[in-house]
């Protein structure tokens, strides 16, 4: 009984557990404007809170006198002094704007503006306060939103459906606060995530990697994604080169004065900051940064990235408190805007790492992180939830809950699995059973209706289907079969795929796949199905060769941690040749389906069993570590892959026997603002080759089509078959240097279309056979999407050739 009358109690009284000992109150301007992200802190400590967005702050504290200071970029700090004693208290701030004084100067005509004298000293102790901070530990509060104001009622023929019942175009997409331990030495770092918590998503992970934006840094990156270049720092050591300055003003903050310098890029178009940083005098450090991107800085998929940080005083150095940046633009009609917080405390400027305390993961989920309650966030959270955030963590939950049930899923599904003449003929049909976490997809009936052809089948339809089912976070499996049928050699090819893949720390993906299956000669499949039709309806040119074969294939693929991931491949294949059954088209005849630079005549039915083994090895691959799933970020240093092929001869009457090799590697290298240099080496051959065929030669992807091949791993004008061979050794190189707006942002139209230049190579050398090279000049990001080559190669005959090659995304054809 007492514990009937105790619960209710306590849940009633909990609340003014909460609030007791609270300071709470609002942070405006002068006018009654609301300041944004205001920080308040106790005096002297980097202990404090930071206003939401509508400038309201909560501080919770012990019983006690204290001296608060709160501050925000641009205005006057104010401190006040407050008695807590077991109470709740209301202190609102009023803040002036900053009243800045100029100290009188003899300014000469065509003289130098004051700011000049404190940038060149900044400049000058940027090394050193860059040092400094590149050791730390810290706790880490970070909150991240994104919303749109406007979308379009369809997009790609669908409608667009959000379906949480709400009809207005202002959403809010996505929400997630996070709080972490982050620890820092030099290039070193890691982040142990102590709670995290996403909008209408129970079991998600949100933002949780910290990511100052240091401008002690000579190249500012803000994101792979906003520009690959970077951003020049405005106290850089060419800084002066890029920027002009113009002192606004000094004022004094704890006894220390600072200088507000203006940022002015000199040139339009180069990656450059406008506004406004704070200078300490005598420190030559940074107090406070606002500075904002625009499109002409070279910002992609967005408008502007305004960004705003806060430093504070801590022992002999400042340590950053708060960072906030403000994302805003427009993407094929979503009008999207959003901020993400990070409020840092407790530092220790001084710590001892333990040997083994860093490694290969640098961002680990503790167990219980996305567990959290509401009463643990309402007391660990340093920025009071706006009412937005408020309705949208409660409606989206509930929607949540509401959605796992049986009757909502069923009802969601019925909706969904309504078919639409669009999904049926031209996107591709899924019927969702998501009660049982389970689908089924079919491939569109266009594929039926024979929109690919080839002189061998004639016209082809094609389809498929695939079940599949999630069995838990980390288990999921697929199986389906897929139907080929020519109307012309009234051929019918059935095979069935399956997938499993299952694995906690690291993944392991079991396949299989058997049946009767029509195969391009090069296994990798050089040329796409619709990229062949068209070169061979309209211009009768069929680069694509073909066979039949009864096959059955096993795979797996297994990770093993710290870049090591091994595969093994075993298939059987009873391969049976396939020729012309139409002439001519159009009055022009079709070439052989076989290569005649390599065969006067088809090859000869036989039989197959391949066995390929293979192991890669990333140096420095970073993980994240979730409870129940590891996977990996990649790493700057390069891929390395090494396989082995044996044509197994005698198992299931295999007529082969060989074995040929081949080792590669691939690398992406930041060159920062002259750009990004990619490439992929690849070297091998032949061991024995005592008995062989057409299809286990070693073949290089080429093309002869106007549609781009896969610009690392394939020639853009290379024949198909031309250089295939059985020989001991080859080697080959592809290269790209993507220039990323370098150049590209002095041409007018260019720059102000964001559209950039790549140059590339590449090379084939092969024993005893004249080597063949390939220059690209290519122009990438048109419209954000498409890039287009113009392409020359050479050989050493004499034999040149030229052409375009346009890439367009989702244009090839993988079936």
């Amino acid at each position: 009984m007492i514990i009937k009358i105790f619960i209710p109690l306590f849940i009633a009284f909990f609340p003014l557990a909460i609030v007791a000992n609270t300071i709470s109150g609002l942070v405006k301007d002068k006018h009654g404007n609301t300041l944004p992200f205001a920080s308040v802190l106790i005096k002297g400590t980097t202990r404090g809170t930071t206003a939401n967005s509508k400038g309201k702050y909560v501080l919770q504290l012990e019983p006690g006198v204290y001296e608060l200071v709160c501050q925000h970029i641009g205005y006057q700090s104010i401190e006040k002094k407050v008695q807590l004693n077991n109470s709740a208290l209301t202190i609102d701030f009023i803040l002036e704007e900053q009243q800045y004084t100029l100290k009188e100067a003899i300014v000469q005509s065509g003289g130098e503006d004051p700011a000049y004298a404190i940038i060149r000293k900044a400049i000058a102790a940027r090394e050193n306060h860059l040092n400094s901070n590149k050791k730390f530990q810290c706790k880490v509060y970070i909150k991240g939103q994104l919303q749109l104001r406007d979308f379009p009622a369809k997009f790609l023929g669908k409608k667009v459906d959000f379906e949480d019942g709400d009809t207005s175009k202002r959403k809010m997409l996505f929400l997630s606060e996070s709080e972490a331990e982050y620890a820092v030495d030099g290039r070193k770092k890691k982040v142990t995530v102590v709670s995290t918590k996403v909008s209408g998503q129970s079991n998600g992970f949100g933002f949780a990697s910290p990511n100052i934006i240091s401008l002690y840094e000579n190249l500012v990156q803000i994101g792979s994604g906003i520009n690959p270049r970077g951003f020049i720092s405005p106290i850089a050591d060419n800084a002066l080169s890029y920027y002009k300055y113009k002192l606004q003003g000094s004022f004094f903050e704890n006894g220390k004065m600072i200088n507000r310098i203006k940022v002015i890029p000199k040139r339009k178009y180069e990656p450059l900051f406008n506004g406004s940083i704070n200078i300490i005098e005598d420190d030559w450090q940074l107090q406070g940064v606002d500075l904002t991107l625009f499109k002409e800085n070279q910002v992609q998929f967005l408008d502007t990235l305004h960004i705003e940080q806060l430093y504070v005083p801590m022992k002999d150095q400042w340590v950053i408190k708060q960072q906030v940046i403000y994302p805003a633009g427009k993407f094929l009609r979503f009008d999207f805007f959003g901020n993400f917080l990070q409020v840092y405390d407790q530092f220790d400027t001084d710590p001892v790492f333990g040997k083994g305390f860093f490694d290969h993961t640098i961002i680990t989920y503790t167990d219980s992180s996305n567990k959290k309650t509401l009463q643990y966030w309402d007391s660990i959270r340093p920025v009071p939830l706006l009412e937005t955030e408020i309705k949208d963590y409660l409606k989206k939950d509930s929607l949540e809950q509401l959605r796992k049930s049986p009757l909502y899923l069923d009802s969601v599904d019925r909706k969904r699995n309504k078919p639409s003449f669009a999904t049926l003929f031209f996107t591709g049909y899924t019927y969702n059973r998501d009660r049982y976490k389970s689908s089924i997809s079919v491939d569109p009936l266009l594929f039926l209706a024979s929109i690919n052809y080839n002189p061998v089948e004639g016209s082809v339809s094609r389809f498929g289907f695939r079940y599949n089912k999630t069995v838990s976070e980390s288990k999921s499996f697929s199986i389906g079969p897929e139907f080929r049928y020519g109307f012309h050699n009234s051929h019918l090819n059935a095979y069935l795929n399956s997938m499993y893949n299952f694995g906690k720390r690291n993944t392991t993906i079991l396949s299989f796949s058997g049946g009767k299956k029509v195969f391009q000669l090069n296994n990798e499949n050089p040329i796409s199905e619709l990229n062949n039709t068209l070169s061979t309806y309209y211009w009768n040119h069929n680069y694509m060769k073909i066979y039949e074969a009864v096959f059955a294939k096993a795979s797996v693929n297994q990770g093993f941690g710290n870049g090591f991931t091994g595969n093994a491949v075993f298939e059987y294949q009873d391969r049976q040749p396939l020729d012309n059954t139409i002439e001519s088209l159009h009055g022009k005849s079709f070439a052989p389906n076989y290569p005649t630079e390599l065969m006067a005549s088809n090859f000869q039915e036989h039989k197959a069993f391949i066995a390929i083994l293979g192991i890669s090895w990333q140096a420095g691959s970073r993980y994240i570590q979730l409870p129940n799933k590891k996977f990996s970020i990649g790493s700057r240093y390069p891929l390395l892959n090494l396989s082995v092929t044996e044509g197994v001869n005698g198992i299931f009457g295999s007529d082969v026997q060989y074995t040929k090799w081949k080792l590669s590697i691939k690398q992406r290298i930041n060159l920062k603002l002259g750009g990004s240099l990619v490439y992929k080496a690849e070297t091998g051959g032949f061991l024995n080759a005592d008995k062989f065929f057409i299809q286990d030669y070693q073949h290089f992807s080429g093309n002869q089509t106007a549609i781009a091949s896969e610009y690392l791993n394939s020639f853009q004008l290379l024949p198909y078959y031309q250089y295939s061979n059985t020989a001991h050794w080859y080697g080959c190189i592809h290269t790209e240097y993507h220039l990323n707006g370098l150049l590209s942002n002095k041409i007018p139209v260019m720059r102000k279309l964001n559209w950039f230049f790549v140059l590339g190579g590449n090379a084939l050398y092969l024993e005893q056979h004249q080597p063949y090279y390939e220059a690209l000049f290519s122009i990438e990001n048109i419209f954000r999407l498409f890039r287009v080559d113009y392409v020359r190669s050479f050989e050493q005959n004499g034999t040149n050739t030229q052409g375009i090659r346009v890439n367009i995304p989702f244009f090839r054809d993988t079936k």
